[in-house]
């Protein structure tokens, strides 16, 4: 390889540039060949500050250093010394916390063959802990003027990002992460400024921070509702993609990352990096002292550099071979697309594989998060081939890590590729998934699409038929019906088709197939009809994934009725559109969903690590479910796919640690209907829950039903019962 490098620079190398500052002094560099670094990224020590990074195929690379007051004006320029496993070092005094730097490569200009190197382009270090300046996408950033030909000469030294040293010390006394079992796990997606945006209790400089999010009112607010563990959306520094900036949109989401190990500037109250971290840290440990978990949506598959007409920021001028995907045709390299992005990051090779886990290390043991949602994570799950595989590099490493092995798992299964891109099902041990055809089942029946009841049956169990061939639990589910990715829970009621005009794009982007239903007017209503109808499918789409066995997942605002006006893309919108409006709040939803969280921890069987298998309860006699058909008996095989089927119920014998069993009556028809109660006379059901009513649960004295007795099951409810007198084999219904 090296005679061909030598051979590429000589044609194709860009010229390198002048330093406005001399090198810096010897006296300031120890280069101590006894002590090379085995790991990328800044240390600080007793001897001065030492950077290593990585690049396999530069010839050269330079430390450039600037002013922490004036980012604008390089301090000094320093060429690094290559140690034998392609990491270029260089250790120098007097570059302590608050230092800014970045880093210029010099080698080949070689696209076609993977080569992008160009020391006119100032690069991030990939290993920052935070990063200076404006994630806007600016032009100065990008390959001039084509991306197949020698670069420009125009240097952007002056207003490109800025990596920044960062001493990591913080008071961590007194944080105890939660640490809360699956089987009791509730998870709330939020973002980080959009959840406290427009909070009343929370001071203006605070809101839509780190701090505002640390703020005592936001935490208590969210362990009243009963949650366990909120999963944030992007924090990893990301940019604003210039097409988005030109429409005067913003990635809102942040699915768009440059830093790996620093978190979002923009999300802090404080403009100094070093209390970025802190601030960060800091609400961590205010979010354990309430309960709290956190878990962090991270983007490993692709970067904000997208494809070769997008800017040099990092990985494509240090070493696009090593860190991304590519394809070979008759033309040379491309870049291989599974994201969307225009980049694919490649998790199997060395730099790549290892940037990734020593990032997922850095956020759990430095910043005490404790766990991740993977973004497209079958993309960061495919091997050397760039298949899926469910042994691969990324997956295989995990299982084996100390650190990452003991934290919360979550995969995105999925990614666009035609060939392998669903794998819901396919992760191993100890991942868990989020269930896409959970989401779309559960939407399908309560639109009452025909032939979908036996579905929805076994996504109510956890899902049995999609995650036990692989012994995996019902916990391995993640229950969603709404994620920031599509419509808002009440939008889902609300509107039959997308509405996104307002992202610029013609109403072409976003998912054309939602589950959705507008109840028969298409927006806002003034039918009270239609309005209670809205209400009483939203709380029986909660009541379902409450009572569902795996793990239940609420996006934030769903519980007090938050619109986004029927947009299922509001990606791009950092406005009114997509922050809690806290001014507003449908206070009987919020209630309700109070209500079914507390109701969930309090019944055993709902959290169940097993799943239901028919086999008699030893505490009860019964077995652990039992369907029924409406008139007393049990459901049968072929009475579970008639397609106009809409209305069963579900006994639950209960288990070794709830003793009282339940009955669950589901109905997604239009009519009501009469449900024979199972027992004989001296059996007594007492009623918990209706979501057909207004409260659904009882505010006085809850009404009592015997066995034989029927129980006028209205239209798309769920009613739940609990049995409080009469033997256990009185109640069992008769045979089909």
């Amino acid at each position: 390889m090296q005679p061909l490098l030598r051979s590429w620079k000589r044609k194709f190398a860009p010229s390198t540039p002048k330093s406005a500052k001399p090198v810096v002094s010897a006296a300031a560099v120890s280069l101590d060949e006894r002590d090379l670094p085995s790991v990328p990224g800044v240390s600080l020590g007793p001897d001065g500050t030492r950077f290593a990074v990585h690049s396999r195929h530069a010839t050269a690379i330079d430390l450039c250093l600037y002013n922490p007051q004036d980012a604008t004006r390089e301090t000094a320029r320093v060429r690094m010394q290559r140690s034998e496993n392609d990491l270029w070092h260089v250790t120098v005094q007097n570059a302590g916390p608050g230092t800014l730097y970045a880093y210029r490569a010099h080698g080949p200009w070689v696209p076609e063959h993977t080569m992008r190197f160009n020391p006119h382009k100032l690069l991030l270090d990939p290993y920052a802990r935070a990063i200076h300046g404006t994630p806007d996408a600016a032009e100065n950033m990008r390959i001039i003027p084509d991306p197949q030909h020698p670069p420009g000469s125009i240097d952007n030294g002056t207003t490109a990002l800025k990596s920044v040293v960062i001493d990591e010390s913080f008071d961590w006394s007194g944080d105890t992460a939660p640490q809360v079992p699956w089987r009791d796990s509730v998870i709330c997606e939020m973002h980080v400024k959009g959840f406290t945006q427009t909070h009343p209790d929370v001071s203006a400089n605070l809101r839509g921070t780190y701090a505002g999010l640390a703020h005592p009112a936001v935490t208590g607010y969210l362990r009243d509702l009963g949650i366990t563990s909120v999963q944030l959306l992007p924090v990893h520094q990301h940019l604003d993609d210039s097409f988005l900036l030109d429409k005067k949109l913003t990635n809102y989401w942040g699915y768009n990352t440059i830093g790996f190990f620093a978190p979002h500037n923009t999300y802090a109250a404080s403009r100094d990096p070093q209390e970025q971290v802190r601030e960060f840290k800091t609400m961590v440990k205010a979010l354990h002292a309430a309960g709290i978990e956190v878990i962090l949506d991270v983007v490993y598959n692709h970067t904000a550099e997208g494809d070769e007409r997008g800017p040099m920021l990092m990985f494509r001028g240090l070493d696009d071979y090593g860190y991304y995907r590519h394809y070979y045709g008759a033309s040379g390299a491309s870049y291989i697309n599974v994201t969307g992005c225009g980049n694919s990051v490649d998790s199997a090779s060395v730099c790549g594989l290892r940037l990734i886990m020593d990032s997922l290390r850095y956020w759990v043991t430095e910043m005490h998060v404790d766990g991740f949602r993977f973004d497209l994570a079958v993309t960061v799950a495919r091997n050397e081939t760039h298949s899926f595989h469910s042994q691969s590099q990324f997956l295989s490493a995990v299982s084996q890590d100390p650190v990452l092995s003991r934290v919360k798992l979550i995969a995105e299964a999925w990614d666009i590729s035609r060939m392998d891109s669903y794998q819901v099902g396919q992760f191993p041990k100890p991942w868990r998934e989020l269930n896409g055809k959970y989401r779309d089942t559960v939407r399908s029946w309560w639109r009452a699409d025909s032939g979908s009841t036996a579905e929805f049956s076994k996504r109510l169990c956890g899902s049995q038929d999609i995650y036990a061939w692989n012994q995996r639990s019902p916990q391995t589910s993640i229950n969603f019906l709404t994620s920031h990715d599509g419509f808002t829970l009440l939008d889902l009621v609300s509107y039959e088709h997308k509405h996104n005009e307002a992202n610029g794009e013609g109403n072409r982007d976003g998912d054309d197939s939602n589950h959705s239903t507008n109840c028969g007017v298409e927006g806002p209503a003034t039918d009270l009809k239609v309005i209670e109808t809205r209400a009483k499918l939203r709380r029986g789409m909660i009541a379902t994934m409450m009572c569902s066995l795996g793990v239940p997942f609420l996006t934030a605002g769903d519980e007090r009725g938050r619109t986004q006006q029927g947009n299922n893309n509001a990606y791009c919108h950092d406005n009114a559109l997509t922050w809690l409006d806290w001014s507003s709040c449908d206070v009987d939803m919020l209630d309700f969903t109070r209500r079914m969280t507390a109701f969930r921890r309090s019944h055993p069987i709902l959290r169940r690590s097993t799943y239901f298998d028919g086999n008699p309860n030893h505490a009860t006699g019964l077995p652990d479910v039992s369907w029924l058909e409406g008139d007393g008996t049990l459901l049968c095989h072929e009475e579970w796919h008639n397609p106009n089927r809409r209305h069963f119920g579900a006994l639950l014998g209960a288990d070794e640690d709830s003793t009282k069993p339940l009955l669950l009556l589901f109905n997604n028809g239009l009519e009501p209907h009469a449900f024979v109660l199972p027992g004989t006379q001296s059996t007594r059901w007492q009623l918990t829950f209706d979501t057909s009513l207004n409260p659904s649960f009882p505010s006085g004295k809850a009404a009592q039903f015997t066995g034989t007795q029927t129980y006028a099951l209205q239209d798309r409810s769920i009613v739940c019962l609990t049995l409080i007198a009469g033997c256990c084999d009185e109640i069992e219904p008769t045979v089909c």
